[in-house]
């Protein structure tokens, strides 16, 4: 048998590894910047740095940035050496390198500009969207390619995991993107209101599936045994933890949509695949930590397992929660609290933040032949930042405990006890400066890894091209007996096709039906579409990111109902390209504004909140007072929504603008009659013309205030 010798490309790794670590760095402090600016109104010193714009950019950054680069990095190295062959391109590499890093300084420019769809980690808009699909088809030649060269006929179960990434990935991305363009900064999504928001959820939820879980999974089985020097803890329950895992994720989006206008069988569907997700995911769980059987002891000495066991440790409590939340008892209470962002958190700084620090220290000092800087710093970074998860974390729960009860609490004569929702604000913020702390800290200890790792590379020799040999992979006549599982192991087109067909089930069974049978979004005759300045004013308060804070949808609950008014409809957001019912409720509900107070109480709020909500901390929008509006791109914009089927009238985008004027200075005269002057061409006019425009096409039950 012949031996052939090549070289494993580590530079590619090396470059991934750096951007890793300095995209965390920068995504961690735009998100305490953002965690100081839920402290107090003051914190937002620029509309370009508000609240509303960047938080956007920090999950945009975490997700992507940080962890898009670790998973490449992760990657990069492990499969060269579970296939035994170098990357099939080393331009392939190159490009996927730079053209990562392009879309990432794209979305750090665009967000904290406004230019953004508002869709859930997906806020790019469509020229971004098409790079980030350019650039995953070239990462998937290059490791497909490698695949296919390799010299190792067994696929190993960390590949299962990077193959089932990069096609669910792809398949996601592609379907939550559809839109069609009214600029190149500019976009409506194809999907309105209910089908959006199930389109939207099945893309979101699984993109922390498949892109913050799967491919975390794969690095686990690699780094884990070989920081451990142990053997995965059992094979045939990876495999069971692999196809019921890639299965049923596919199938859970919709608990994101409980108790809102989503049919309410596609609902349950999400709470019983979210339910029976909870056995494949610890069964991965089980499957690392077992891994460390029999090496305990080399844990505690060990930085590296310690960062690797409390990550795994923290996917299973997230992935034990994440089933307990979309049961529908326990999701009226935690749904639009910081109880989900406490959740989130735990998976993102714990999972996703421990595992990456644990490959890092690991990985760095092998590539530069040498051995880690300081073990102490690195066990400092350890407590530090596992300190830092638990203040992070526990305040959050306890504000969303907080925030739900009061929200819902009644009085013994049967009214709300807490009627003015800026009381339940003021009542957690001593929590959220509890978060700040906890952030603060797990920063801290990225910044002490950051030294550790850069003095440990200077202290070595890169090693670009790593020797290695290993004997030609030969054609078998017969394929040798094993596990029935071998044959598609040793396929990898087989494999990918499977993995396509199992994921394409459950996507296909929730979303075809919500495109085509339309008894599912009963239509509701007074509803119509949004005249030219209410759509101006939608695309600013888009723009500001008002949806982070802001919910539009009125769940069926009393004490919901008797806060903000009727429940909401399906049929009422069937003109809404993308839906806007939000996913946290830092502010009120504002499905029933509109009407509900008048013209200057608007201008008096967005100008100055603590004028109109004593103690709030929306920031100032008393810019949009000055700014001219937009309006030249008003017709394309009608044509658009003409294409998705909203019923403006033939030609309608010729005479819009005559429209959009009128509305304009009589929203104008309006205030002017309350002395307030204000040129009726400001931005201002239009937002307030979308906030009266909310909720009014239906008649509700009894007038409600907020």
């Amino acid at each position: 048998m012949s031996i052939e010798k090549f070289n494993y490309d580590n530079r590619t790794v090396k470059n991934f590894a750096i951007a890793t670590v300095a995209w965390g760095i920068v995504g961690m402090l735009v998100g305490l910047i953002a965690a100081l600016e839920l402290t107090s109104a003051s914190m937002n010193v620029a509309p370009w740095l508000s609240f509303g714009r960047i938080r956007p950019l920090h999950t945009n950054a975490v997700i992507f940035a940080f962890v898009g680069n670790g998973i490449f990095m992760g990657v990069y190295y492990s499969l060269q050496r579970l296939l035994k062959a170098r990357m099939y391109s080393d331009l392939l590499s190159k490009i996927h390198f730079w053209g990562w890093q392009l879309i990432i300084v794209c979305a750090a420019i665009t967000l904290p500009l406004g230019i953004t769809t508002s869709k859930e980690y997906a806020e790019l808009e469509w020229p971004i969207d098409i790079m980030i699909a350019l650039v995953w088809v070239i990462f998937a030649i290059n490791m497909f390619g490698t695949i296919i060269k390799r010299r190792e006929r067994h696929l190993y179960v960390a590949i299962w995991f990077y193959i089932a990434t990069v096609v669910t990935v792809a398949v996601l991305h592609i379907v939550n993107s559809l839109a069609l363009p009214v600029s190149l900064l500019k976009s409506y999504s194809i999907f309105a209101g209910v089908q959006d928001a199930l389109v939207q959820w099945w893309y979101g939820h699984n993109a922390v599936a498949f892109f913050l879980t799967t491919p975390y999974l794969g690095l686990m089985y690699y780094f884990v045994p070989k920081a451990a020097d142990r053997p995965v803890y059992s094979y045939k329950l990876s495999i069971i933890h692999f196809w019921a895992l890639i299965f049923l994720y596919i199938w859970a989006g919709p608990h994101h949509l409980l108790y809102t206008s989503l049919p309410d069988w596609a609902q349950s569907l999400g709470v019983v695949f979210s339910i029976m997700l909870l056995a494949p995911s610890w069964g991965g769980m089980i499957n690392g930590l077992l891994t460390l059987r029999g090496a305990w002891d080399r844990v505690r000495e060990s930085a590296v397992l310690k960062f690797m066991v409390v990550a795994i440790t923290a996917y299973g409590m997230s992935t034990f929660e994440g089933p307990m939340l979309s049961l529908k008892n326990v999701n009226a209470v935690a749904h639009f609290t910081d109880w989900i962002v406490a959740h989130v958190h735990v998976g993102g700084l714990g999972w996703n933040g421990m595992l990456t620090f644990g490959i890092l220290y690991w990985l760095i000092p092998k590539m530069y032949q040498t051995n880690l800087f300081s073990k102490k710093l690195a066990n400092f970074h350890f407590w530090i930042a596992t300190l830092g998860i638990i203040f992070y974390a526990i305040p959050l729960y306890w504000a969303g405990f907080a925030q739900s009860l009061m929200w819902k609490e009644f009085t013994a004569d049967g009214i709300l006890k807490y009627p003015n929702f800026l009381e339940t604000v003021v009542q957690i913020l001593p929590m959220y400066k509890l978060r700040v702390v906890g952030g603060s800290l797990y920063i801290i200890g990225a910044l002490v890894m950051v030294y550790n790792l850069w003095k440990t590379a200077a202290a070595g020799k890169f090693l670009a091209n790593e020797a290695a040999e290993a004997p030609a992979l030969v054609k078998l006549q017969q394929e040798p007996k094993g596990h029935w599982h071998r044959w598609i192991e040793r396929r990898p087109v087989q494999m990918l096709m499977l993995s396509l067909v199992v994921i394409l089930i459950g996507g296909i069974i929730e979303i075809v039906p919500m495109l085509t049978i339309k008894s599912n979004i009963p239509t509701i005759t007074s509803v119509k579409p949004y005249t030219p300045l209410e759509l101006e004013g939608r695309d600013i308060y888009i723009k500001e990111g008002c949806y982070t804070c802001h919910s539009q949808m009125i769940r069926p609950f009393r004490s919901e109902t008797e806060r903000y008014g009727e429940y909401s409809k399906a049929g009422e957001f069937v003109y809404d390209h993308p839906f806007q019912w939000g996913s946290k409720r830092t502010g009120p509900d504002l499905a029933r504004v509109g009407g509900k107070y008048p013209n200057s109480w608007h201008f008096n709020h967005m100008i100055d909140p603590s004028s109109m909500s004593p103690g709030s901390i929306m920031p100032s929008y008393d810019f949009m007072a000055d700014d001219d509006l937009d309006v030249s791109s008003t017709g394309a914009k009608i044509r658009v929504m003409q294409k998705l089927g909203v019923p403006y009238p033939e030609g309608y985008d010729q005479i819009a603008l005559d429209d959009l004027n009128k509305q304009a200075r009589s929203i104008a005269d309006d205030l002017k009659k309350t002395g307030i002057s204000v040129d009726p061409k400001k931005e201002i006019i239009a937002m307030i013309a979308y906030l009266q425009r909310l909720g009014v096409d239906i008649k509700s039950n009894k007038d409600k205030v907020q």
